[in-house]
């Protein structure tokens, strides 16, 4: 981000960076803060999975998002439900495990129970796209990270996946391809893609998804697969960091069960912010205001120069 032309000539200098910025750069360029981060991140990550082990579900909803991957220029769904028999997809070159490129990884889908929860969203008045198989590419890394992180120590992932692609990055899905922004490219207002999904449409959708499953005789983990706030997103910030604070509204609104911050939070907040991933969890919310349920365990991993900061919750059933 460093190399970004229209970087202001300050911010080039980490001496005028935000303090807390400053702090986890420190003297040695993150070295530290990175460790830091990636501990606090792995025992999350196993916690959350004891919680899934424990619960023993038939098998895991997960909402997340279509980083223009399997959805590209031919057809970009507000949600989707990938009601398909099995997933079959490749770990990223230099992952954490050292596990060559070529791995196949298969995990079984439910597309019976797939077909079934999209004919219920759709009779209750959710529109929902839905998939058999896929179209460009196998599953989107939204939630293949899902499976490969809860999975950390390499146990396998032995539970069933229903994927619901949320089309989280709306007005750049198709105009920035779902990454970083193009230094050399002045996007006008007209070169925009259409919205994404209003936030409390996505609340109310995760609120039918809870109620649904139930009066099911499912045992269903949900899960929101994301990361909040990104660098890449916040233009207010010349995509630099991440717009910590706004994340922290969130977060404290949801650890303290105040689900109307979520259901009333702007559009407008979201982009401003770039927050466009935290509709993942716009729909775990509903579900949790459906279910009149608040969370047991939450933490929150920030940071000012990974990326984004990162949300766990654990809510038991």
């Amino acid at each position: 981000m460093l190399q970004n032309p229209a970087l202001p000539a300050q911010l080039r200098d980490p001496v005028n960076w935000p303090a807390e910025m400053r702090a986890e750069w420190a003297d040695d360029d993150g070295t530290a803060a990175a460790a830091r981060h990636r501990d606090q991140l792995v025992d999350w990550m196993r916690r959350t999975r004891a919680a899934l082990d424990a619960f023993k579900p038939d098998f895991v909803l997960m909402w997340g998002d279509d980083q223009y991957e399997n959805f590209t220029e031919d057809v970009i769904p507000p949600y989707c439900v990938n009601a398909h028999p099995e997933f079959r997809f490749n770990i990223p070159a230099g992952n954490v495990w050292g596990e060559p490129q070529d791995k196949e990884f298969v995990v079984p889908g439910v597309a019976k129970e797939g077909r079934w929860l999209a004919s219920e969203l759709i009779s209750a008045g959710f529109d929902t796209a839905y998939s058999y198989k896929p179209l460009h590419h196998n599953l989107g890394h939204a939630f293949t990270n899902a499976i490969f992180y809860l999975d950390y120590d390499r146990q396998g992932f032995g539970y069933p996946i229903l994927p619901i692609s949320v089309n989280c990055y709306g007005r750049h899905v198709i105009c920035q391809r779902g990454g970083l922004p193009q230094f050399d490219k002045v996007l006008a207002p007209e070169d925009l893609d259409p919205p994404a999904p209003v936030p409390w449409r996505l609340f109310d959708m995760g609120a039918e998804t809870a109620r649904i499953l139930a009066a099911s005789p499912y045992r269903v983990a949900i899960v929101a697969s994301s990361g909040w706030s990104h660098a890449f997103l916040t233009a207010k910030h010349h995509f630099l960091y991440p717009d910590t604070p706004a994340d922290r509204l969130l977060y404290d609104a949801l650890a303290a069960g105040d689900y109307a911050t979520w259901r009333n939070y702007p559009a407008a907040a979201i982009e401003e912010s770039g927050q466009q991933e935290v509709l993942n969890w716009m729909c775990l919310a509903g579900a949790l205001n459906a279910l009149g349920r608040k969370a047991d365990e939450t933490g929150f991993v920030d940071t000012w120069i990974f990326n984004s900061s990162k949300t766990f919750l654990i809510a038991q059933p």
